[in-house]
C-alpha cells in the first residue's frame, strides 16, 4: 500500500539552503515561510553541509553551485559518501546552463536557473519534498517488511522444530513413499527396531525381509493403499526366527498434488 503524503507532511519537511550570498538565502527563506514551510535553515559555508546533513537528515538541500572555496559539485561529492543515505535530496541552483547535466549526473534531483522565478522554485521544492518523503516511507516500509519476513521465517523454523519433536515423541519413525510405493524418506531407528530394510514392509522388493510377516495383514494394507485410503494404527505382526511375535503399528495418509493425482504416502510407525 502506497502512503499518501499530505500537505502538512510537505510543509513540515526539513529544508537546508546553501548559498554564499546572504541576499539569495533571505529571498528563498522568505518565499518558503510565506508558503508556510516550518523547518527551514541555511548556511553560507559549503564545507559544513555534509556534517549538517548527517546530523539533521534534511528532506531537501537547495544548493548553489557557484561558491568560493568549495563549489556545489564538491558538496554533492561529499554528500554521496554518506552510507546512511542512498538518496541525494539536492535541488541545485545555477546560472550556467552547461552545469545542469553535470549536476544531474552527480545525483542532483532537479535544478533551477538563475535568475530564478520564485513560483517555479516553490513548485520544484514542493514536488521534490513529496518524492523524498515517499522515498523515506518506502525505506521504512521495506525495513519493516524485512523484519516481518525474518520473524515469520523464525516462526516457521520453530514450528518445524516442534513438529519434528512431536513426531519423535509420538512415534518411533517417520516415513514417506512415492507413488510406486518406494520409500523416499525414513527417519528414526527403523532398521534397528524391525530388523529389516523399511522397503520390505509394504512393497515386495525385499524378499528376504518378508520372512515372518503376516501375509493377511500385508494384503489388507496393500488393499487400503490401492484404494487411496488413510490408515490409523494398522498392526503388523512378525514372527521372529525364535518363535516370538512382535507387533508394530503404522499410520499413514495419501499425498495428492493439485491435480488430485496420488504422489505417495506418508506416516509414522
Amino acid at each position: 500500500m502506497i502512503k499518501k503524503i499530505v500537505e502538512s507532511d510537505i510543509l513540515n519537511a526539513n529544508i537546508l539552503i546553501v548559498d554564499d550570498q546572504q541576499a539569495n538565502i533571505t529571498l528563498l527563506e522568505q518565499m518558503l515561510y510565506q508558503a508556510r514551510y516550518t523547518s527551514v535553515s541555511s548556511t553560507m559555508n559549503p564545507r559544513e553541509v555534509a556534517a549538517l546533513h548527517r546530523r539533521n537528515r534534511y528532506d531537501l538541500i537547495v544548493l548553489d553551485l557557484q561558491m568560493p572555496g568549495m563549489d556545489g559539485f564538491q558538496v554533492m561529492q561529499e554528500l554521496k559518501t554518506d552510507d546512511h543515505d542512498s538518496y541525494l535530496p539536492v535541488l541545485v541552483i545555477t546560472a550556467q546552463p552547461e552545469h545542469k547535466l553535470r549536476a544531474l549526473n552527480m545525483g542532483a534531483k532537479d535544478f533551477v536557473s538563475k535568475p530564478f522565478d520564485l513560483l517555479e522554485v516553490r513548485t520544484r521544492i514542493h514536488n521534490l519534498v513529496e518524492v523524498r518523503l515517499l522515498y523515506k516511507w518506502l525505506a521504512v516500509y521495506n525495513a519493516d517488511l524485512e523484519i516481518s519476513v525474518q520473524e515469520r521465517t523464525a516462526q516457521l523454523q520453530a514450528s518445524e522444530a516442534r513438529y519434528h519433536a512431536l513426531t519423535d515423541l509420538a512415534s518411533d519413525w517417520y516415513w514417506e513413499q512415492d507413488e510406486a510405493g518406494r520409500f523416499t524418506t525414513v527417519s528414526g531407528p527403523v532398521q534397528e527396531m524391525i530388523g529389516i530394510h523399511v522397503d520390505g514392509m509394504a512393497d515386495g522388493s525385499n524378499n528376504a525381509a518378508l520372512q515372518g510377516w503376516n501375509e493377511v495383514e500385508r494384503a489388507d494394507l496393500r488393499a487400503r493403499i490401492a484404494a487411496r485410503l488413510p490408515f490409523l494404527d494398522f498392526v503388523f505382526t512378525r514372527t521372529e526366527p525364535d518363535g516370538t511375535k512382535r507387533q508394530f503399528r503404522v499410520s499413514g495418509e495419501p499425498i495428492f498434488n493439485r491435480s488430485l493425482d496420488l504422489t505417495g504416502y506418508r506416516g509414522v510407525g
